[in-house]
């Protein structure tokens, strides 16, 4: 991150053991058990109605939320993540949380990887651990970023980084990064509130905001509902352009569900990206076709 982004004089607060504290709130922080992180609010990219005057913007790298309590790296859920004795080396003694991370596209890979019960050595060199935040110290997120810069500075390590922080100027350069890092293969964008201090909930303080695609795709059948859609259809199945038989569950109403799209009849959808198996990710449905 460019130090210009933080005043050069709260820069000089300097070194990460003066500003990390861990205040005895935390105490979860040694437990492997689910950790209370901060979970971000949806920004709608058609009606973004928060003042973002005050955040910094990054990318939203499609991989495997890491925590680390400073004895075990967990995933968001808490189970264990069995990576090799030489990564875990590389991280700090207090804990952190960020992405690991293979690069765009590959999270199919990367969470195969995460899932090994015997960590597999060669690919784990791959894998980069992209710092984000401390859940333990209590100061504003411009405090906990120069805490993190000035460990990785003091301590630089071959998988683990920092996440590239921009400065919010406007929506319209927003959407503008978003469209195009999109265009590239990101998933996303993620906003921090500078002034913002951590919660273990969900807040307005981080934001994720996803821009979509949309295509059009024929219904050539239809799966049945269960639970409380039980009697209806469930989802859509569709082909696209491409040859590719995907589900559209979500976004049908309830007389959707009902009264379906026939069977050869167009619709639109609207997805983020592609899986690796050249599906549409969440994919939902938005209307029958309009030429």
């Amino acid at each position: 991150m460019n130090t210009t982004l933080i005043t050069r004089a709260f820069f000089s607060a300097v070194l990460v053991q003066s500003t990390l504290t861990l205040p005895s709130t935390v105490g979860y922080a040694f437990a492997d058990h689910q950790p209370p992180l901060q979970l971000a609010e949806t920004l709608d990219v058609a009606d973004i109605d928060v003042d973002l005057s005050r955040y910094y913007y990054a990318e939203k790298l499609d991989g495997v939320r890491g925590f680390w309590n400073g004895q075990s790296l967990l995933t968001r859920q808490g189970n264990p993540i069995q990576a090799p004795e030489w990564f875990l080396d590389q991280l700090p003694w207090f804990p952190v949380e960020g992405e690991l991370w293979l690069g765009r596209g590959l999270f199919d890979e990367l969470s195969g990887l995460v899932r090994q019960q015997t960590p597999d050595d060669h690919e784990w060199r791959k894998v980069r651990f992209m710092l984000f935040d401390l859940p333990g110290h209590a100061g504003r997120f411009v405090d906990r970023r120069i805490a993190l810069e000035n460990w990785v500075r003091l301590h630089p390590r071959d998988n683990v980084h920092l996440v590239e922080l921009h400065r919010y100027q406007s929506n319209d350069q927003l959407l503008d990064t978003l469209e195009q890092w999109q265009s590239d293969g990101a998933e996303g964008i993620m906003l921090y509130n500078g002034d913002g201090y951590y919660h273990s909930r969900r807040s307005q303080d981080l934001l994720k905001l996803k821009g979509y695609q949309d295509d059009e795709a024929v219904v050539v059948g239809y799966l049945p509902g269960k639970g409380k859609y039980e009697g209806v259809v469930g989802s859509l199945l569709v082909e696209n352009s491409e040859g590719v038989q995907f589900k559209v569950g979500s976004g049908l109403t309830d007389n959707d569900r009902a009264n379906p799209p026939d069977i050869g009849a167009t619709i639109t959808y609207r997805y983020n990206g592609l899986t690796t198996y050249g599906k549409p990710r969440f994919a939902r449905y938005e209307r029958l076709y309009r030429p």
